[in-house]
């Protein structure tokens, strides 16, 4: 079965207490788990800050663009790993090793399959 799994984190926050050292540290982190999930790896990819965001939306006709994400929360959505389990344990034991989990959150989301 197909799973996405979404990775949260606060940039803010992120950005407040890692020191470069912690950082590169977590790329090698990160480098380490695709490696450990590259078989199983249908799509990943991470997403620039949210100062790059742009949300659109459609109101009576009209396109508004707004820049930064597009719902106010403290966590936001920094990266995703699409990956084909076999059952949602296995999604839940590959989530709870990304990197990112240690300060933010993984959502994990099955993937209609038409």
């Amino acid at each position: 079965m197909k799973y996405m799994l979404l990775i949260y984190g606060d940039e803010a926050e992120y950005n407040r207490v890692m020191t470069e050292a912690d950082k590169q540290q977590e790329m090698a982190d990160y480098y380490a788990y695709t490696d450990l999930v590259r078989s199983k790896t249908l799509a990943s990819e991470a997403l620039h800050g949210i100062d790059k965001a742009t949300t659109v939306r459609v109101r009576d006709g009209k396109i508004i663009t707004t820049d930064g994400p597009f719902a106010e929360t403290k966590e936001q959505l920094g990266g995703f790993y699409m990956l084909d389990c076999k059952d949602l344990d296995e999604a839940i034991e590959l989530a709870a090793q990304i990197p990112g989990i240690k300060y933010g959150s993984v959502e994990i989301r099955p993937i209609f399959e038409f």
